[in-house]
């Protein structure tokens, strides 16, 4: 699995803008969208670990964009959960997103942290993955979010949190750039090839201590590097 990517579908730009930074600051890539329309556009265009939808969005509710989503779902099409906000704390508008397929409901005014919390565990548990993913002496809670190397805690920005996520899914498997700066970005943000360059370097810094190697393949991309117990005799 490569990097995780959340839809925020909210009007509000107080609401989106603190919501957007709380989950990239946990690594994760945002797209934002303002109205239902283009959180509709946008959920048939990509493919999303998370959304999250404000039921009051102009030019198509939440509602309807979950309806539309849940409508799209087919055994080959992944489910994407969702995330369901309004100012509207009733139980009759829970029941209603809940029926149409909501995974998770938060009124407003709602806690940024309690937001983010949720967000992982929909995100992990839809995953059906463990939530510790391991390479040699790295180890790295999905829960949590934090990395340790030979039982310490690894001091990783945002940026390289979500790099390691990404490398740690695919294990001794190529990462290109392109797909990094997909994975890693939202819509509005520019991340050069240059830059990636530059989190892979301090990534790699950060792990060789512990004797996990970042590969550069050159002109193809990157992969962690499987531990020498993993691979088979020569």
């Amino acid at each position: 699995m490569l990097g995780m990517r959340v839809l925020l579908a909210e009007d509000d730009s107080i609401i989106a803008d603190g919501v957007a930074r709380a989950l990239r600051k946990l690594g994760y890539a945002v797209d934002l969208a303002e109205t239902g329309t283009d959180a509709d556009t946008a959920l048939q265009s990509c493919t999303y670990d998370l959304a999250i939808l404000d039921i009051g969005l102009p030019r198509m509710t939440g509602l309807e964009v979950l309806r539309r989503l849940r409508a799209r779902n087919t055994p080959a099409a992944p489910h994407v959960p969702v995330l369901m906000l309004t100012a509207h704390d009733a139980p009759a508008d829970r029941v209603k997103g809940l029926d149409l397929g909501a995974d998770d409901y938060m009124g407003k005014p709602f806690d940024l942290e309690e937001l983010a919390a949720r967000a992982r565990a929909l995100i992990r548990r839809n995953s059906g993955g463990s939530p510790q993913m391991v390479c040699g002496n790295l180890s790295y809670d999905q829960v949590g979010r934090v990395a340790t190397l030979s039982g310490q805690t690894l001091d990783l920005s945002a940026r390289e949190l979500g790099l390691l996520e990404i490398l740690l899914g695919r294990i001794g498997r190529l990462v290109s750039k392109d797909q990094l700066v997909d994975h890693l970005c939202g819509w509005g943000e520019e991340v050069s090839h240059n830059a990636i360059e530059v989190y892979v370097h301090r990534l790699r810094k950060k792990l060789e201590a512990g004797g996990v190697q970042i590969v550069t393949a050159r002109g193809l991309g990157y992969c962690l590097e499987k531990p020498h117990e993993d691979k088979a005799p020569a």
